[in-house]
């Protein structure tokens, strides 16, 4: 049987699919027999031991359990799934799961923290079919954004603030029954006690203060960090020197957006079809 032979620093997918080999080679297992324990096809543990394929969670838990490696090849598949991401981003969400408050601005696309899974789906899809990203690369994405979701869900409540440009609204992502549900997703976001959702109309012009997506977090000891994007990567800023003018900046485009309840009634305009 030929043997394809990797080289685990070529790529985080080279190196988990050298780690499943051994540990299948170490019990004296063909990929068959491996297979089998899983629930997965023969293939299907080819294509990971060759870097052909990306491992999922399931597929990473799954191999923690026939192996008995605790959680170490879940842990591994982490490193592969996030090299989806931007560079930057697998640590800014680690702070923002802990983040006392949060304040984000997006233009052109609704947050991750406030997307709907129908529209996130929809987003993704766009980004898969463009080639981007495989399959498998975006389906963790999606799983990402739920994860993210679910991590609001603590005790205390962080406080999230949002402004939204006009954009967010504008563009159609998917058809008009995704776009009507995260309007209504919207809307709910806003009536939550630890929120507030405002729009930063066109009209602002050169009032506004930010024309690039930011994030400011606050952290539980009161710390700051903020996060950017570009085009290629994501940088996590905690200098207090360069964090501190974007908050100053944040919270002057808050006062020049419009009010949550302007800002619900546009929304609820657009979803009737009203300009």
């Amino acid at each position: 049987m030929n043997r394809k032979e990797l080289n685990p620093e070529s790529s985080p997918e080279a190196a988990f699919g050298e780690r499943l080999r051994t540990l299948r080679d170490e019990r004296g297992w063909t990929q068959e027999d491996l297979a089998d324990r899983m629930g997965y096809s023969g293939t299907h543990i080819s294509a990971v031991e060759t870097g052909r394929r990306s491992p999922t969670p399931r597929f990473a838990n799954s191999a923690d359990k026939v192996f008995g490696t605790g959680d170490q090849l879940e842990r591994q598949g982490r490193s592969v799934r996030t090299n989806a991401l931007l560079e930057g981003f697998p640590e800014y969400v680690a702070h923002e799961a802990q983040a006392a408050e949060i304040r984000l601005y997006e233009v052109g696309v609704i947050p991750g923290l406030l997307q709907t899974p129908e529209y996130a789906t929809a987003l993704t899809a766009g980004t898969v079919k463009r080639g981007a990203i495989t399959a498998e690369q975006g389906d963790e994405r999606i799983a990402l954004v739920a994860e993210r979701q679910a991590s609001l869900i603590r005790i205390p409540f962080p406080l999230v603030f949002a402004v939204l440009d006009e954009s967010c609204l504008r563009r159609p992502i998917g058809d008009s029954t995704v776009m009507d549900a995260q309007f209504a997703r919207l809307v709910e976001f806003a009536e939550l006690p630890n929120t507030v959702v405002q729009i930063a109309p066109f009209d602002m012009g050169v009032r506004r203060p930010l024309s690039l997506p930011v994030t400011v977090l606050t952290m539980p000891d009161r710390s700051l960090m903020s996060y950017a994007e570009s085009a290629q990567r994501g940088h996590l800023e905690r200098e207090s020197t360069f964090v501190l003018p974007m908050l100053t900046a944040y919270h002057q485009l808050q006062a020049e957006a419009a009010s949550q309840a302007a800002s619900v009634a546009m929304i609820e305009r657009l979803r009737k079809g009203t300009p």
